[in-house]
């Protein structure tokens, strides 16, 4: 059975040291910490407090973690835009060796303008991927890379894709968001499990809302159930991180009740993976 986690954004508004709480409170056994979580990054990033929450939380741990993404790309046009974007991927994978984490999960970027990628903007991309590479050597985290939404401009959105790129990477392992691929359809989710499960350590979990976007709860939904059914047929064992967003609910959530929901997610993990 894998580890059945949640994205520290759920709780984004609360202190980190709050966040682990909850988190365990709701029964979960590990958590994925976006450095972007806003309590630790708007403060300069306080690793001391994090490796506190981290040590005070045993039953969590190994945590996950999250590279930056937000305003970033590290294949951007811009080269200074490309440039701070990979640092920040690197120095993610160092902080995550540093806290003793499993897994850090790194996005593959984009072409800046909305066209399909070009050979300029694949150059960016193995530019990007040695740095990684390089940060990856002599650590102990796994470097996860994620699939993107199905977008003209994303790098990495098809099944096809992924396993061109861990073939070429061997270092490199694979985070399934499967949300993102459910948005091209069930079965290209289905067609990422046929092609990457040997390097696939954590899967990025949610269903598709009434709108056709992913983040939302898992639980009563029929298509988020058969690609799980499928991981769980297949021996599966890695990291299972629910990645929800709070704003698709019609009201604000307590604390109390983000820890019922997650309560809630669990159950219906367990009943598919037991």
């Amino acid at each position: 059975m894998g580890r059945f986690a949640v994205s520290t954004m759920f709780f984004h508004e609360y202190p980190c040291d709050y966040i682990f709480d909850y988190v365990a409170e709701s029964g979960l056994d590990g958590l994925e910490f976006w450095v972007e979580t806003p309590h630790f990054w708007l403060r300069d990033r306080p690793e001391d407090e994090l490796s506190r929450c981290i040590a005070g939380h045993p039953e969590l741990s190994p945590i996950t973690v999250h590279a930056p993404t937000l305003d970033l790309n590290p294949c951007s046009i811009n080269p200074r835009v490309a440039e701070i974007s990979v640092d920040y991927t690197v120095e993610a994978v160092r902080m995550a060796d540093r806290m003793g984490a499993g897994v850090v999960t790194v996005h593959p970027g984009r072409r800046t303008a909305k066209r399909h990628p070009s050979a300029y903007d694949y150059r960016r991309f193995d530019d990007y991927i040695a740095r990684v590479r390089e940060a990856a050597e002599g650590t102990q985290v796994k470097v996860a890379i994620e699939n993107l939404e199905p977008r003209v401009n994303s790098l990495l959105s098809t099944a096809e894709d992924a396993a061109e790129v861990l073939e070429r990477e061997p270092w490199l392992w694979f985070t399934l968001d499967m949300g993102h691929a459910m948005m091209t359809s069930c079965d290209e989710t289905i067609r990422f499990i046929d092609l990457c499960i040997e390097r696939m350590t954590n899967v990025h979990v949610s269903a598709l809302g009434g709108n056709g976007r992913p983040h939302h709860p898992i639980h009563g939904d029929p298509a988020a159930t058969r690609v799980l059914a499928e991981l769980a047929d297949r021996g599966y064992g890695g990291y299972l991180t629910l990645e929800l967003e709070d704003m698709v609910f019609p009201e604000t959530l307590s604390s109390e009740e983000k820890v019922v929901l997650l309560m809630r997610e669990l159950e219906t993990l367990q009943e598919i993976f037991s």
